[in-house]
């Protein structure tokens, strides 16, 4: 079974709470994702007096099936299937396919997806290869759709906006970003690492994340006095997460910043967004530039390959792979989202675009009266 949801629909709420529920059913079941920062986050919340093993041996990487027998399993849940990858193994040398492993693996297959948040080229996860494998395994197959949404402060308004901000799409809501969602541009990254260090202090429920556009080499990582993230013209310093596991949910974190790998999965109340040079504002567009990434991000690893072949190929893919990442991104907030641009452009850009929805709300109901009498007029 496909279930479609977008950011803040719930996704994973239903998938850990499917799990618990299963298995006090007695039935042997698993949480299955291909990030292991929402596993650890999830274990951690878990864990009470049950031993250590018997919690992380429920949550497993999607790449754990390749050698499971038929129908090991009776349920298997997966989380953020569009992560989803072909192969697994730490050189991406082992089995056939992930979407078909877990189908075969488990006499149930439950799985959760936003097609919209591929965000590495090794992303394959998509509603047409699991029918497809679903067909080829004589599996019958259902779908459904979440559409309540829960984050964002409950408003499609905001991600609609932000589709059309971003230039991923269209769509019908090009001012109205909805009205209670906490919106903000700043001209200054150390003054939003301030508001949300502050926002913290509440329930330890506010983070700083950024684009994979500073390295995060593996020397150094557990150094607090390291610095990964640098921009010198605001003399603004802050370092990657330096723990993977459960940085999310770590109290001391919040002066850290989290990348796309270590927060897609999971939410927050309020957001700080850095947005890098592979996100750029030129002549009245948004454009990327997937050479600006870091080399030590593997979301796009064979790109250059790729664009030797095919250039325009390689350019669409990576200009969707970057617009999704800071899509999910920003999204990640509950109550809000705060970005800082490190193109000024690009910061102008953003800062219009929540002016004009600022006009565009805060019509009072008298000025609404008055603009529809006018209507009926004209």
């Amino acid at each position: 079974m496909v279930i479609e949801g977008g950011p803040g629909t719930w996704k994973s709420v239903m998938a850990v709470n499917l799990l618990v529920n299963l298995i006090n059913e007695g039935l042997t079941a698993l949480y299955v994702s291909k990030n292991s920062a929402p596993r650890n986050v999830y274990a951690s919340k878990l864990k009470g007096t049950m031993k250590k093993t018997q919690i992380d041996n429920l949550f497993k990487g999607s790449g754990s099936f390749y050698e499971s027998e038929k129908n090991e399993f009776d349920v298997l849940i997966i989380d953020e299937a569009h992560r989803l990858n072909e192969k697994s193994g730490l050189f991406s040398n082992l089995g056939e396919n992930q979407i078909k492993e877990v189908i075969h693996s488990s006499k149930f297959t439950l799985f959760f997806i936003d097609e919209n948040q591929k965000v590495t080229l090794k992303d394959i996860g998509s509603i047409d290869l699991i029918k497809k494998y679903a067909n080829e395994l004589n599996a019958e197959f259902a779908q459904g759709k979440l559409s309540s949404q829960f984050r964002c402060d409950g408003s499609d308004a905001y991600i609609a906006w932000l589709d059309d901000v971003l230039q991923i799409r269209k769509t019908a809501n090009a001012n109205n970003r909805g009205v209670d969602y906490d919106f903000r541009v700043y001209d200054d990254p150390n003054d939003m690492l301030r508001e949300i260090e502050e926002l913290n202090k509440k329930n330890n429920k506010a983070r700083m994340l950024a684009g994979y556009c500073w390295e995060w080499p593996k020397n150094g990582r557990s150094n607090t006095l390291h610095k990964d993230i640098q921009i010198p013209e605001h003399h603004f310093q802050i370092s990657w997460n330096l723990s993977d596991s459960i940085w999310a949910i770590e109290q001391d974190s919040v002066s850290e910043a989290g990348c796309i790998h270590t927060s897609q999965g999971l939410e927050f109340d309020y957001v700080g967004v850095i947005i890098g040079p592979d996100l750029l504002y030129q002549d009245n567009q948004v454009k990327t530039d997937y050479t600006k990434r870091a080399k030590t991000d593997q979301s796009l690893k064979g790109i250059k390959t790729m664009a030797k072949e095919d250039p325009a190929k390689a350019q669409a893919l990576a200009d969707q792979i970057i617009r999704n990442t800071y899509r999910t991104l920003m999204t990640r907030g509950q109550k809000g989202c705060f970005i800082f641009c490190t193109d000024p452009e690009l910061n102008g850009y953003f800062r219009e675009r929540l002016n004009r929805s600022v006009v565009y709300q805060d019509l009072s109901p008298r000025q609404g009266e008055v603009a529809a009498e006018e209507r009926r007029e004209y």
